[in-house]
């Protein structure tokens, strides 16, 4: 069975991976775990810490080969607002929720909550349904490599 002890961040490799493993955003989170890749072969994943994988990451296999990470399709909210304003105000009141959420200069992707597309029609946005890959924004709590999590009151 391939082993892979060691990572690399998305763009370090030109050369093509030798294979792929496809993850949602919430099973990208790993540390020690038996990855099944797209042509069946397995790889076991044996870091010292927890890191949070992003799309295009190479995890580094004993031999030096490398398998890349790349991001699911999932359901998603594809969320438009009027103006620039707007989508920073929409960002705003997803962040003050927690909810994990892939921000762009035009739009904001967030996985599909029918109470949160709501809010968000009620705040004025467009909210379409959409699959695609999903890479929300790492909290500022994250470095790429540190599985800290984020904790303070809200009282």
């Amino acid at each position: 069975m391939l082993r892979a002890t060691a990572f690399h961040p998305a763009g370090s490799f030109s050369d093509p991976p030798r294979g792929t493993v496809v993850l949602a955003h919430d099973a990208r989170h790993l540390r020690r775990k038996l990855l099944h890749l797209d042509d069946g072969e397995m790889v076991m994943l044996d870091l010292k810490e927890p890191v949070l994988f992003s799309h295009g990451d190479r995890l580094l296999l004993e031999d030096g080969d490398t398998i890349e990470i790349r991001a699911a399709e999932e359901r998603l909210f594809e969320v438009l607002a009027k103006n620039g304003l707007h989508l920073i105000e929409l960002a705003w009141h997803l962040g003050n929720r927690h909810l994990p959420a892939q921000i762009e200069e035009t739009r904001i992707l967030i996985l599909r909550d029918h109470v949160i597309r709501d809010m968000l029609t009620g705040l004025g946005a467009d909210v379409n349904e959409v699959i695609e890959p999903f890479q929300p924004v790492r909290g500022a709590y994250h470095a790429h490599g540190n599985g800290s999590g984020h904790a303070h009151g809200h009282g």
